[in-house]
């Protein structure tokens, strides 16, 4: 009787495994490759790459300032730090027609004395003497005087020397209060200017 002798063939699913085998091989040495090549190129972009550039919000605050007892004076305030200084801009109205008002930032963002008063003095972290912003020693919160028009309108464009905006620092603005006083800032007298009873009060705030 004879025997025969069967061969029996590779199973079609090993066949396919060996196959993808030696494709994933083939794809990751190739895409090694690509990435060298990308490299010496300087072609190679990664996702820091493709995000634009943070760039920093501009510090600024805003004030809303509330007549004291007796008073009509009240306004709106923005403040911005440009080129190392704070600008401050903005309109006050209910003032006396075509007179001068001292007007500062304060030590205490406090506007409950009906009088104003629970704002403290000027805002003075260095300590220094009261003068002009510009023209020698002042207090951070030293500002020029506002002029009003024949309405009681005064359009507000100072700016504080030697403050900041939202840093944490003891220079920072934010949190402190905004004075609009009844007379006209001297520049001289210590340690207020001599400008009187404080029209309008307001506490300054993050914008």
């Amino acid at each position: 009787m004879r025997t025969r002798t069967f061969l029996m063939p590779i199973p079609a699913a090993l066949a396919l495994a060996l196959a993808a085998c030696g494709g994933a091989t083939d794809t990751g040495d190739n895409a090694a490759a690509e990435a060298d090549r990308a490299a010496q190129t300087g072609t190679a972009t990664s996702p820091a790459m493709t995000q634009a550039p943070a760039t920093a919000a501009a510090a600024t605050a805003m004030a809303t300032l509330a007549p004291t007892e007796g008073n009509e004076t009240a306004g709106e305030l923005r403040f911005a730090m440009v080129d190392g200084r704070i600008e401050v801009s903005g309109t006050v109205t209910g003032l006396p027609a075509g007179g001068a008002h001292g007007f500062h930032v304060h030590e205490t963002g406090d506007c409950s004395a009906p009088d104003g008063t629970s704002a403290g003095g000027h805002f003075n972290p260095g300590s220094t003497d009261h003068g002009r912003v510009g023209q020698g020693a002042h207090h951070a919160g030293d500002s020029d005087n506002i002029t009003a028009g024949a309405d009681g309108t005064a359009q507000v464009s100072g700016w504080l020397d030697g403050a900041t905006i939202g840093d944490g620092a003891a220079t920072d603005i934010v949190g402190k209060g905004v004075i609009v006083h009844q007379d006209a800032d001297d520049y001289a007298t210590q340690p207020t200017g001599n400008a009187g009873d404080r029209l309008a009060c307001g506490v300054i705030q993050a914008g």
